[in-house]
């Protein structure tokens, strides 16, 4: 078989194709490869970054979500405790009320005390006027009564200064009754002893003397007794009630003498006291001591 010298062989047409390959074809597929490499480590690179970011949100999300959990636990204690303010707010409140409704129950008692108070003030305020007002009236009274006794007084004094005695010795003050004598007592200006003398045959004592009663006569208000003093009787006979009957004992006579006054003659008594100068209120005597039971007989014979 005879070959065209115009047609060509298979060997020049792969030689013509060889020949015919751009160099720069390899090179771009290099630089693609290249650039597949680059994209594939940069991939792999953000793949790693990727996953590191994503574990560490997941951690921060594990994080926020324990700080969650967390706030939600602290959420629910303040919810409680909230609550339970309230419920003591509420108490609080209701017990504040009751303070109020108790202070004012005892504001009104108080109030009500205190016009009670007012009250029993301004009675007794009253009531102490009105008794200083008596008071006032009875103390003026007194004092009346006062200057009136003190009148009666000074005009007994003036008509007794004048009395004379049976031994016509002028007598001191004398009194007419038991009142007298309790006046002349408290004057002080002798020594007075009342009594109450019996008729009977044995001497009553009286003072620092003894007496007996001889005779009364009760219609004429006389009298007859006996004194016994200094060893001595002296009678003193037919003796006229209010009279002062008059002796005298040692040691006396430059004094005064002793004075018997009888308030009242009665049937087989006398009443009356005996007064003795007060430098011998305890002159010895034949007698026994001085003694003054005979005037408790004399306040039951007050006429």
């Amino acid at each position: 078989m005879s070959i065209s010298p115009n047609v060509p062989s298979p060997q020049d047409s792969y030689h013509y194709e060889s020949t015919g390959t751009p160099r720069w074809i390899p090179v771009l597929f290099g630089l693609l490869f290249i650039a597949l490499a680059g994209i594939a480590y940069a991939g792999h690179s953000i793949q790693g970054r990727f996953e590191q970011d994503l574990a560490k949100s997941e951690q921060e999300n594990k994080i926020l979500s324990a700080q969650l959990e967390q706030a939600n636990t602290r959420l629910a204690d303040l919810k409680g405790q909230v609550e339970v303010a309230s419920q003591k707010i509420g108490m609080t409140q209701s017990e504040i009320a009751e303070a109020r409704s108790r202070a004012e129950a005892i504001r009104k008692q108080q109030t009500a005390s205190d016009q009670k108070l007012t009250q029993q003030i301004t009675a007794a305020q009253k009531e102490s006027e009105e008794k200083i007002g008596a008071v006032a009236t009875e103390v003026g009274g007194a004092k009346k009564d006062i200057e009136s006794t003190r009148t009666d007084l000074e005009a007994t004094k003036s008509k007794l200064d004048r009395a004379t005695g049976d031994m016509g010795v002028m007598s001191g003050l004398i009194a007419r009754n038991h009142d007298d004598l309790e006046d002349l007592k408290r004057r002080g200006d002798r020594n007075y002893y009342e009594f109450t003398l019996q008729k009977a045959k044995t001497p009553q004592r009286v003072g620092p003397v003894q007496m007996s009663l001889n005779k009364s006569d009760q219609k004429k208000s006389k009298y007859t007794v006996t004194v016994l003093a200094d060893d001595k009787s002296i009678e003193k006979k037919d003796k006229t009630a209010g009279e002062p009957v008059q002796f005298y004992v040692k040691g006396s006579a430059r004094l005064a003498p002793y004075e018997i006054v009888v308030f009242d003659v009665g049937k087989n008594q006398i009443t009356g006291y005996l007064a003795t100068p007060k430098e011998n209120a305890g002159a010895p005597t034949s007698a026994a001591p001085a003694q003054p039971p005979a005037q408790a007989p004399a306040a039951a014979a007050k006429p």
